[in-house]
Protein backbone atom coordinates (compact mmCIF):
# COMPACT_ATOMS: atom_id res chain seq x y z
CA UNK A 1 0.00 0.00 0.00
CA UNK A 2 1.17 3.50 -0.74
CA UNK A 3 2.41 4.96 2.55
CA UNK A 4 1.02 8.35 1.68
CA UNK A 5 -2.60 7.71 0.80
CA UNK A 6 -5.69 6.27 2.43
CA UNK A 7 -7.60 3.66 0.47
CA UNK A 8 -11.27 2.85 0.52
CA UNK A 9 -12.05 0.79 3.64
CA UNK A 10 -13.79 -2.51 3.39
CA UNK A 11 -14.51 -2.39 7.09
CA UNK A 12 -17.71 -0.33 7.18
CA UNK A 13 -20.09 -3.25 7.04
CA UNK A 14 -23.74 -3.30 6.21
CA UNK A 15 -26.33 -4.45 8.74
CA UNK A 16 -26.79 -7.87 7.06
CA UNK A 17 -23.11 -8.77 7.30
CA UNK A 18 -23.15 -7.61 10.90
CA UNK A 19 -26.04 -9.90 11.78
CA UNK A 20 -24.36 -12.86 10.08
CA UNK A 21 -21.05 -12.34 11.86
CA UNK A 22 -22.26 -11.49 15.36
CA UNK A 23 -24.54 -13.74 17.42
CA UNK A 24 -25.52 -10.79 19.66
CA UNK A 25 -28.95 -9.35 19.13
CA UNK A 26 -29.14 -5.65 18.36
CA UNK A 27 -30.78 -5.14 21.74
CA UNK A 28 -27.78 -6.64 23.54
CA UNK A 29 -25.45 -4.50 21.46
CA UNK A 30 -27.38 -1.37 22.38
CA UNK A 31 -27.14 -2.28 26.07
CA UNK A 32 -23.37 -2.87 25.73
CA UNK A 33 -22.92 0.41 23.89
CA UNK A 34 -24.98 2.35 26.42
CA UNK A 35 -22.88 0.78 29.17
CA UNK A 36 -19.69 2.07 27.53
CA UNK A 37 -21.09 5.56 27.03
CA UNK A 38 -22.76 5.77 30.44
CA UNK A 39 -20.07 4.11 32.52
CA UNK A 40 -18.56 6.22 35.29
CA UNK A 41 -15.27 7.88 34.44
CA UNK A 42 -12.68 5.40 35.69
CA UNK A 43 -9.76 6.38 37.87
CA UNK A 44 -6.73 5.09 36.00
CA UNK A 45 -3.81 3.72 37.95
CA UNK A 46 -0.27 4.27 36.74
CA UNK A 47 1.70 1.41 35.24
CA UNK A 48 4.27 1.78 38.00
CA UNK A 49 3.54 2.77 41.55
CA UNK A 50 4.35 6.22 42.82
CA UNK A 51 5.20 9.42 40.97
CA UNK A 52 7.34 9.58 37.86
CA UNK A 53 10.58 11.53 37.63
CA UNK A 54 12.79 12.49 34.70
CA UNK A 55 15.17 9.68 35.71
CA UNK A 56 12.51 7.11 34.78
CA UNK A 57 12.89 7.97 31.08
CA UNK A 58 15.47 8.22 28.36
CA UNK A 59 14.64 11.12 26.01
CA UNK A 60 14.93 9.99 22.38
CA UNK A 61 13.81 12.81 20.04
CA UNK A 62 11.30 15.63 19.55
CA UNK A 63 7.94 14.69 18.00
CA UNK A 64 6.42 18.15 17.91
CA UNK A 65 6.80 21.72 19.16
CA UNK A 66 4.41 24.44 20.28
CA UNK A 67 4.34 27.84 21.92
CA UNK A 68 4.63 26.39 25.44
CA UNK A 69 7.15 23.60 24.91
CA UNK A 70 7.48 20.34 23.01
CA UNK A 71 6.58 16.66 22.88
CA UNK A 72 9.36 14.08 23.12
CA UNK A 73 9.54 10.39 22.36
CA UNK A 74 10.93 8.74 25.49
CA UNK A 75 11.74 5.22 26.60
CA UNK A 76 11.01 3.91 30.07
CA UNK A 77 14.19 2.71 31.80
CA UNK A 78 12.01 0.24 33.74
CA UNK A 79 9.90 -1.59 31.14
CA UNK A 80 11.63 -0.52 27.89
CA UNK A 81 8.37 0.77 26.43
CA UNK A 82 8.04 3.99 24.45
CA UNK A 83 5.93 6.93 25.60
CA UNK A 84 5.36 10.53 24.56
CA UNK A 85 6.15 13.19 27.15
CA UNK A 86 4.62 16.63 26.73
CA UNK A 87 6.82 19.29 28.34
CA UNK A 88 5.38 22.74 29.02
CA UNK A 89 7.40 25.71 30.25
CA UNK A 90 5.84 27.25 33.34
CA UNK A 91 6.89 30.82 32.55
CA UNK A 92 5.30 30.56 29.09
CA UNK A 93 2.05 29.17 30.50
CA UNK A 94 1.85 32.02 33.01
CA UNK A 95 2.91 34.69 30.51
CA UNK A 96 0.26 33.59 28.01
CA UNK A 97 -2.43 33.26 30.70
CA UNK A 98 -2.91 29.53 30.12
CA UNK A 99 -2.76 28.34 33.77
CA UNK A 100 -6.42 27.31 33.87
CA UNK A 101 -6.25 25.56 30.48
CA UNK A 102 -3.12 23.65 31.53
CA UNK A 103 -4.65 22.46 34.80
CA UNK A 104 -7.86 21.58 32.94
CA UNK A 105 -5.86 19.50 30.45
CA UNK A 106 -4.25 17.46 33.24
CA UNK A 107 -7.62 16.93 34.94
CA UNK A 108 -9.43 15.94 31.71
CA UNK A 109 -6.73 13.48 30.66
CA UNK A 110 -6.74 11.91 34.12
CA UNK A 111 -10.49 11.37 33.87
CA UNK A 112 -11.08 10.11 30.34
CA UNK A 113 -10.70 6.56 29.11
CA UNK A 114 -11.93 5.69 25.63
CA UNK A 115 -10.56 3.74 22.63
CA UNK A 116 -10.27 6.91 20.52
CA UNK A 117 -8.81 9.29 23.14
CA UNK A 118 -5.14 9.61 24.14
CA UNK A 119 -4.24 8.05 27.50
CA UNK A 120 -2.17 9.84 30.13
CA UNK A 121 -0.16 7.75 32.60
CA UNK A 122 0.94 10.47 34.98
CA UNK A 123 2.57 13.86 35.50
CA UNK A 124 5.53 15.40 37.32
CA UNK A 125 7.33 18.75 37.41
CA UNK A 126 10.61 20.48 38.10
CA UNK A 127 11.14 24.13 38.97
CA UNK A 128 10.78 25.27 35.33
CA UNK A 129 8.62 22.72 33.48
CA UNK A 130 5.65 20.42 33.83
CA UNK A 131 5.69 16.94 32.27
CA UNK A 132 2.78 14.79 31.09
CA UNK A 133 3.48 11.12 30.31
CA UNK A 134 1.23 9.73 27.56
CA UNK A 135 0.98 6.80 25.19
CA UNK A 136 3.18 7.10 22.12
CA UNK A 137 0.94 6.84 19.04
CA UNK A 138 3.24 5.86 16.17
CA UNK A 139 1.06 6.44 13.11
CA UNK A 140 1.49 10.20 12.90
CA UNK A 141 -1.12 12.92 12.46
CA UNK A 142 -4.25 12.62 10.36
CA UNK A 143 -3.19 16.06 9.08
CA UNK A 144 -0.04 14.59 7.46
CA UNK A 145 -1.99 11.77 5.82
CA UNK A 146 -4.58 14.23 4.51
CA UNK A 147 -1.91 16.49 3.02
CA UNK A 148 -0.23 13.53 1.29
CA UNK A 149 -3.59 12.23 0.03
CA UNK A 150 -4.81 15.78 -0.83
CA UNK A 151 -8.32 14.63 -0.01
CA UNK A 152 -9.96 11.43 1.19
CA UNK A 153 -12.47 9.29 -0.71
CA UNK A 154 -15.97 9.38 0.79
CA UNK A 155 -15.67 6.05 2.72
CA UNK A 156 -12.29 7.04 4.22
CA UNK A 157 -13.55 10.42 5.48
CA UNK A 158 -16.62 8.60 6.83
CA UNK A 159 -14.48 6.13 8.78
CA UNK A 160 -12.47 8.84 10.56
CA UNK A 161 -15.55 11.04 11.09
CA UNK A 162 -17.40 8.11 12.68
CA UNK A 163 -14.57 7.43 15.16
CA UNK A 164 -14.40 11.14 16.03
CA UNK A 165 -18.18 11.13 16.56
CA UNK A 166 -17.89 8.31 19.12
CA UNK A 167 -15.10 10.14 20.95
CA UNK A 168 -17.09 13.40 21.11
CA UNK A 169 -20.20 11.52 22.23
CA UNK A 170 -18.22 10.06 25.15
CA UNK A 171 -16.73 13.43 26.15
CA UNK A 172 -20.09 15.19 25.97
CA UNK A 173 -21.73 12.48 28.05
CA UNK A 174 -19.21 13.42 30.75
CA UNK A 175 -19.87 17.17 30.29
CA UNK A 176 -16.53 17.78 28.60
CA UNK A 177 -16.32 20.12 25.59
CA UNK A 178 -13.20 19.39 23.51
CA UNK A 179 -13.02 22.75 21.64
CA UNK A 180 -9.98 22.08 19.44
CA UNK A 181 -10.99 19.48 16.86
CA UNK A 182 -8.73 19.60 13.75
CA UNK A 183 -6.64 17.08 11.76
CA UNK A 184 -3.45 18.08 13.63
CA UNK A 185 -4.99 16.87 16.91
CA UNK A 186 -6.00 13.46 15.57
CA UNK A 187 -3.26 10.82 15.68
CA UNK A 188 -3.38 7.38 14.07
CA UNK A 189 -2.38 4.31 16.04
CA UNK A 190 -0.35 1.47 14.53
CA UNK A 191 -3.51 -0.14 13.11
CA UNK A 192 -4.92 3.11 11.71
CA UNK A 193 -7.55 3.92 14.35
CA UNK A 194 -7.72 7.47 15.66
CA UNK A 195 -6.55 8.90 18.98
CA UNK A 196 -7.63 12.45 19.75
CA UNK A 197 -4.81 14.25 21.53
CA UNK A 198 -4.07 17.71 23.01
CA UNK A 199 -6.69 18.49 25.63
CA UNK A 200 -5.33 22.01 26.21
CA UNK A 201 -8.72 23.59 25.42
CA UNK A 202 -10.96 20.84 26.85
CA UNK A 203 -13.27 22.03 29.61
CA UNK A 204 -15.81 20.46 31.93
CA UNK A 205 -18.99 22.50 31.46
CA UNK A 206 -22.35 21.77 33.09
CA UNK A 207 -24.20 24.57 31.28
CA UNK A 208 -22.39 27.14 29.09
CA UNK A 209 -19.00 28.87 28.79
CA UNK A 210 -17.70 32.01 27.05
CA UNK A 211 -13.96 31.59 26.43
CA UNK A 212 -12.66 32.37 22.94
CA UNK A 213 -10.36 29.50 22.00
CA UNK A 214 -9.72 27.08 19.17
CA UNK A 215 -8.22 27.25 15.68
CA UNK A 216 -9.61 30.01 13.35
CA UNK A 217 -10.86 27.74 10.52
CA UNK A 218 -12.68 25.48 13.01
CA UNK A 219 -14.22 28.02 15.43
CA UNK A 220 -18.02 28.11 15.62
CA UNK A 221 -19.82 31.43 14.98
CA UNK A 222 -21.24 31.57 18.53
CA UNK A 223 -17.67 31.54 19.91
CA UNK A 224 -16.53 34.36 17.57
CA UNK A 225 -19.62 36.38 18.52
CA UNK A 226 -18.66 35.91 22.23
CA UNK A 227 -22.03 34.38 23.01
CA UNK A 228 -22.37 31.72 25.71
CA UNK A 229 -21.90 28.30 24.10
CA UNK A 230 -21.94 24.60 24.92
CA UNK A 231 -21.12 21.22 23.33
CA UNK A 232 -22.65 22.49 20.07
CA UNK A 233 -19.24 23.96 19.12
CA UNK A 234 -17.72 20.47 18.79
CA UNK A 235 -20.42 19.40 16.31
CA UNK A 236 -19.74 22.51 14.20
CA UNK A 237 -16.04 21.53 14.19
CA UNK A 238 -16.95 17.97 13.17
CA UNK A 239 -18.68 19.48 10.14
CA UNK A 240 -15.57 21.50 9.26
CA UNK A 241 -13.40 18.38 9.70
CA UNK A 242 -15.59 16.27 7.38
CA UNK A 243 -15.57 19.07 4.79
CA UNK A 244 -11.77 19.39 4.95
CA UNK A 245 -11.23 15.62 4.71
CA UNK A 246 -13.42 15.42 1.58
CA UNK A 247 -12.37 18.69 -0.11
CA UNK A 248 -8.75 19.08 1.01
CA UNK A 249 -9.42 22.59 2.35
CA UNK A 250 -11.69 24.19 4.96
CA UNK A 251 -14.93 25.93 3.91
CA UNK A 252 -14.12 29.37 5.37
CA UNK A 253 -10.37 29.49 4.70
CA UNK A 254 -8.86 32.94 4.14
CA UNK A 255 -5.43 34.56 4.33
CA UNK A 256 -5.93 36.07 7.81
CA UNK A 257 -7.87 34.93 10.91
CA UNK A 258 -10.01 38.10 10.82
CA UNK A 259 -11.14 37.41 7.24
CA UNK A 260 -11.82 33.78 8.19
CA UNK A 261 -13.97 34.94 11.12
CA UNK A 262 -15.90 37.26 8.81
CA UNK A 263 -16.62 34.36 6.45
CA UNK A 264 -17.70 32.13 9.36
CA UNK A 265 -20.14 34.80 10.58
CA UNK A 266 -21.50 35.18 7.03
CA UNK A 267 -21.95 31.39 7.03
CA UNK A 268 -21.97 30.81 3.28
CA UNK A 269 -20.68 27.30 2.45
CA UNK A 270 -19.92 26.38 -1.17
CA UNK A 271 -19.88 22.60 -1.57
CA UNK A 272 -17.70 21.02 -4.28
CA UNK A 273 -19.78 19.33 -6.98
CA UNK A 274 -18.26 15.91 -6.22
CA UNK A 275 -19.67 15.86 -2.64
CA UNK A 276 -22.28 13.10 -2.18
CA UNK A 277 -25.82 14.50 -1.59
CA UNK A 278 -25.99 12.74 1.81
CA UNK A 279 -22.86 14.49 3.09
CA UNK A 280 -24.06 17.85 1.76
CA UNK A 281 -27.24 17.30 3.79
CA UNK A 282 -25.29 16.34 6.94
CA UNK A 283 -22.86 19.27 6.62
CA UNK A 284 -25.74 21.67 6.05
CA UNK A 285 -27.02 20.62 9.47
CA UNK A 286 -23.63 20.70 11.22
CA UNK A 287 -22.19 23.90 9.72
CA UNK A 288 -25.13 26.10 10.65
CA UNK A 289 -25.17 29.08 13.01
CA UNK A 290 -28.76 28.22 14.00
CA UNK A 291 -28.36 26.18 17.19
CA UNK A 292 -31.98 25.05 17.00
CA UNK A 293 -31.08 23.31 13.73
CA UNK A 294 -27.53 22.12 14.40
CA UNK A 295 -27.53 18.33 14.43
CA UNK A 296 -25.90 16.87 17.56
CA UNK A 297 -27.26 19.83 19.55
CA UNK A 298 -30.91 18.74 19.30
CA UNK A 299 -33.00 16.67 21.68
CA UNK A 300 -31.57 13.29 20.63
CA UNK A 301 -27.97 14.56 20.76
CA UNK A 302 -25.31 12.52 18.96
CA UNK A 303 -27.88 9.86 18.04
CA UNK A 304 -29.17 12.16 15.27
CA UNK A 305 -25.70 12.25 13.71
CA UNK A 306 -25.18 8.49 13.99
CA UNK A 307 -28.57 7.83 12.38
CA UNK A 308 -27.97 10.24 9.49
CA UNK A 309 -28.08 8.57 6.02
CA UNK A 310 -24.40 9.44 5.34
CA UNK A 311 -23.43 7.11 8.20
CA UNK A 312 -26.03 4.45 7.28
CA UNK A 313 -23.54 1.61 6.68
CA UNK A 314 -21.50 2.25 9.85
CA UNK A 315 -21.94 -0.47 12.48
CA UNK A 316 -21.22 1.63 15.55
CA UNK A 317 -20.76 -1.25 17.98
CA UNK A 318 -18.09 -2.88 15.80
CA UNK A 319 -16.39 0.46 15.28
CA UNK A 320 -16.23 1.10 19.03
CA UNK A 321 -14.71 -2.36 19.52
CA UNK A 322 -12.18 -1.62 16.71
CA UNK A 323 -13.57 -4.75 15.11
CA UNK A 324 -13.38 -3.48 11.53
CA UNK A 325 -10.65 -3.00 8.98
CA UNK A 326 -9.14 0.48 8.86
CA UNK A 327 -8.75 2.30 5.51
CA UNK A 328 -5.03 2.91 6.04
CA UNK A 329 -2.43 1.07 8.09
CA UNK A 330 0.56 3.28 8.90
CA UNK A 331 3.77 1.80 7.41
CA UNK A 332 5.69 1.59 10.69
CA UNK A 333 7.49 -1.02 12.74
CA UNK A 334 5.52 -1.35 15.94
CA UNK A 335 7.00 -1.25 19.44
CA UNK A 336 10.50 -0.07 18.52
CA UNK A 337 9.96 3.68 18.79
CA UNK A 338 9.58 4.13 15.01
CA UNK A 339 9.24 7.89 14.34
CA UNK A 340 9.36 7.81 10.54
CA UNK A 341 5.88 9.37 10.24
CA UNK A 342 6.76 12.41 12.38
CA UNK A 343 8.58 15.52 11.13
CA UNK A 344 12.15 16.19 12.20
CA UNK A 345 12.73 19.07 14.63
CA UNK A 346 16.00 20.70 15.67
CA UNK A 347 17.05 19.36 19.06
CA UNK A 348 17.97 22.04 21.58
CA UNK A 349 19.61 21.98 24.98
CA UNK A 350 16.79 21.33 27.45
CA UNK A 351 16.66 22.78 30.96
CA UNK A 352 14.85 19.73 32.33
CA UNK A 353 15.22 18.43 35.85
CA UNK A 354 16.37 21.69 37.46
CA UNK A 355 15.32 21.87 41.09
CA UNK A 356 15.40 25.09 43.06
CA UNK A 357 13.44 28.29 43.42
CA UNK A 358 10.08 27.96 41.65
CA UNK A 359 8.16 31.25 41.39
CA UNK A 360 5.19 29.46 39.77
CA UNK A 361 4.80 26.55 42.19
CA UNK A 362 1.42 27.74 43.50
CA UNK A 363 -0.18 27.50 40.03
CA UNK A 364 0.64 23.85 39.36
CA UNK A 365 0.06 22.07 42.69
CA UNK A 366 -1.66 19.10 41.05
CA UNK A 367 1.32 18.22 38.85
Amino acid sequence: MNAGTATQPTGIDNQQQQQQQHPHTQHEQQIQQQHLVNSKLPQKSLESKGKYTLQDFQIMRTLGTGSFGRVHLVRSVHNGRYYAIKVLKKHQIVRMKQIEHTNDERRMLKLVEHPFLIRMWGTFQDSRNIFMVMDYIEGGELFSLLRKSQRFPNPVAKFYAAEVTLALEYLHHHNIIYRDLKPENILLDRNGHIKITDFGFAKEVETVTWTLCGTPDYIAPEVIATKPYNKSVDWWSLGILIFEMLAGYTPFYDSTPMKTYEKILQGKVIFPTFFHPDVVDLLGQLITADLTRRIGNLQSGSKDIKCHPWFSEVVWEKLLAKDIETPYEPPITSGVGDTSLFDQYPEEHFDYGIQGDDPYAEYFNDF
